[in-house]
């Protein structure tokens, strides 16, 4: 079975299982997460490979990382991930990708992000639900983060953190790859 087949299969059981978990019906996490009812079903009976922006919405909605629901199996208390499990979730024919290095429930998702960026290119975000933060650290280049419209400029070996609930966008205007760190907290779903 190939990776892309296993993520598919690991993400249908596990938005299955959250949502069983929190009670949701197909109904309720379609509105809380600004997806369709019908994107759900597909989901949820491994028929579609849904973007990044869809699976975020879904594990905003149910109050789980993103390594959560793309996790193959739940695994002991330490856990591991080797570079080569690491899982690349956006990329383009330019060079620019993020991987999601390691992710946690503690006490809410917790996750830990690599990004790379080539010159020219950016990432938009829509906001996240109230209380989450993202930590950036720029290992490589400039990055420059614009938060509910303000533009901020992230030099390398600088850090930056912020309330994730407003539109946020990742962007490289410098001429070299932007390399950075981010991790995002998001809070429990009660």
């Amino acid at each position: 079975m190939s990776d892309l087949e296993l993520l598919t299969q690991s993400l249908a059981r596990n938005v299955k299982r959250w949502r069983g978990e929190r009670g949701f019906t197909l109904d309720t996490l379609a509105a809380r997460a600004a997806v369709s009812r019908g994107m759900l079903i597909q989901i949820e009976q491994a028929r579609t490979n849904p973007s990044l922006g869809t699976v975020v919405k879904i594990a905003d909605a149910l109050g789980v990382s993103i390594t959560t629901l793309l996790d193959y199996e739940q695994g002991p208390r330490v856990r591991v991930v080797p570079a080569d499990q690491t899982v690349r979730l956006w990329h383009t024919d330019a060079g620019s990708y993020n991987r999601l290095l390691a992710g946690a429930e503690a006490p809410g998702p917790l996750e830990m992000w690599e990004w790379r960026l080539v010159p020219g290119e950016s990432s938009a975000s829509d906001p996240h639900p109230a209380g989450t933060f993202e930590l950036v650290h720029v290992t490589a280049g400039e990055l420059t983060l614009v938060v509910d419209g303000t533009e901020y400029r992230v030099p390398e070996g600088a850090s930056a953190s912020f309330e994730a609930s407003a539109a946020h966008t990742y962007a490289n205007h410098g001429g070299v790859a932007m390399n950075m760190v981010m991790a995002v907290s998001v809070p429990p779903v009660h």
